[in-house]
């Protein structure tokens, strides 16, 4: 398809997307005690955790600048990745990146509950503050299925130049990808900012990444196979 017709495509999951968590936004600023306990993620041990949370959390965001530059991010990368993968693979890519960054996250947890669950067998009280309070904090944001559409975006388009709102600099999309996953990584591993799902956004970019890579970069049996432009 030429490049001037498949401009003029519309692209309306990203669109639609955009919309949805927007109106859940709304929707937990009108009752947000109903909304996070409900559709946040919790630990599966929680009283709180539901079997749906693990696709609604991605919809849900915590205050206005996180779902707006999460908003922002979803239509800059995800309205040129869906003008690409179209529109089903889109959603997948979506979806998908959120889950395998929920499972990730959980998993990161799992193996902290289990830490504490050992040193509070040996009577450290700390460890069972902090298992009360793990069980008790919800986890939310679409930054998971984000990070696995900025992976793409880097796939994809790997030479486009990228320009960071601060500092202002012009990067290409592979590099921006690879700065913004290192950066995830260390905060994880060091455990700085706290309150951001750091492991989350790794597990949607390692989706995102395996994703495209089994679409579009494995080797082909099908010589036509590609992107279809």
């Amino acid at each position: 398809m030429p490049f001037y017709e498949q401009e003029q495509r519309s692209r309306p999951i990203t669109v639609h997307l955009i919309i949805i968590n927007v109106i859940v936004y709304l929707a937990t600023r009108i009752n947000p005690e109903f909304m996070v306990s409900k559709f946040g993620l919790f630990y599966p041990t929680s009283p709180f955790f539901n079997f749906w949370q693990p696709l609604t959390y991605m919809f849900m965001h915590g205050n206005f600048m996180h779902i707006f530059f999460n908003m922002w991010s979803l239509y800059i990368f995800g309205k040129a990745v869906e003008q690409i993968i179209g529109e089903k693979r889109f959603l997948t890519l979506f979806i998908v990146c959120g889950l395998g960054a929920a499972a990730v996250h959980l998993a990161v947890q799992y193996a902290q509950v289990s830490l504490w669950m050992d040193k509070i067998a040996d009577g450290a009280r700390d460890a069972a503050a902090k298992y009360v309070e793990l069980k008790r904090t919800p986890t939310v944001g679409a930054s998971g299925s984000v990070y696995g559409i900025l992976v793409a975006f880097a796939m994809i388009f790997p030479e486009a130049r990228l320009t960071l709102i601060f500092p202002p600099v012009t990067l290409s999309a592979k590099w921006m990808a690879v700065i913004f996953i290192g950066l995830e990584l260390l905060t994880g591993i060091t455990g700085t900012a706290d309150g951001v799902a750091h492991f989350a956004h790794l597990g949607g970019a390692l989706v995102g990444w395996l994703l495209i890579w089994w679409w579009y970069k494995r080797p082909k049996r099908n010589k036509y196979e590609s992107f279809h432009y």
